[in-house]
């Protein structure tokens, strides 16, 4: 049998480690998690960081949700010893948030910290991320609860550094450097990234493959969980259909 390839998830721009509890379809894998740093506002940098999070795996998949599948881009391009596979949700090769709105409220973000930052800031970036669907969710999800999240899980100095990480981001001329198995993981709506976004990748990266997510937002991860996580296990098992071994490992979660 295969040595057991670890599940890597990281995190969305939140910075917040994922809740691998809710992962309900991937428990028979070892799983780990972080929080991000709030100073690094370079991808290649963050790519460092994940880089040294895994580095006494012999193997590993790296699941990305959102900024940390733009953060899993950047690192599989340098193909890493140990990499075996990719999974990418919500995420983009060239940042494609083109909103005026979203443009002027990142330009201002560093100069209006405390309640700015809380209350127009975070509302303004949750309202960009809701989804007609998401009240239908496993966990039924609003913009409310999106802004609560940030609220807790993202100090404006790290939503300052990762805004600048992206802004000007382009790896679209590199993804054809990834050459592990990738899913691409899309949700039906997804009002700040777009449709585009995963058309881009799909084919940039080779051999890649995408499954959309039925009546699903950006924010999927948090509001349909079962669902999200059972696409995650088909496409593992169809990588490694004899690997499998539960261990659960979270670090830097303070």
């Amino acid at each position: 049998m295969k040595t057991s390839t670890t599940l890597v998830m990281v995190p969305c721009f939140g910075g917040a480690p994922w809740n691998l509890m809710q992962m309900h379809a991937l428990q028979d894998w070892p799983m780990r998690t972080f929080r991000l740093p709030e100073d690094l506002n370079n991808l290649e940098e963050l790519s460092d960081f994940v880089l040294e999070q895994v580095s006494d795996l012999e193997d590993y998949i790296l699941l990305g949700d959102s900024f940390g599948a733009v953060i899993s881009i950047a690192l599989a391009t340098r193909r890493p010893r140990g990499l075996q596979g990719l999974v990418l949700s919500g995420g983009f090769a060239k940042s494609p948030i083109t909103s005026p709105l979203l443009r002027g409220l990142a330009a201002l973000a560093p100069f209006f910290p405390g309640v700015f930052y809380r209350e127009l800031t975070l509302r303004v970036h949750a309202i960009k991320l809701r989804s007609v669907f998401d009240r239908e969710g496993e966990i039924p999800w609003s913009a409310t609860k999106t802004k609560e999240f940030f609220v807790k899980e993202t100090t404006h100095r790290a939503y300052v550094s990762r805004i600048k990480a992206i802004e000007k981001s382009d790896y679209t001329g590199m993804l054809s450097r990834i050459n592990v198995p990738t899913l691409l993981l899309t949700p039906e709506e997804d009002r700040l990234i777009g449709k585009e976004a995963a058309e881009i990748m799909l084919n940039g990266i080779a051999g890649s493959t995408e499954v959309i997510l039925p009546r699903t937002g950006h924010m999927f991860r948090f509001s349909h969980p079962s669902a999200y996580s059972e696409r995650i296990r088909d496409f593992l098992q169809r990588i490694f259909p004899d690997s499998a071994s539960s261990t659960v490992d979270t670090r830097n979660l303070n």
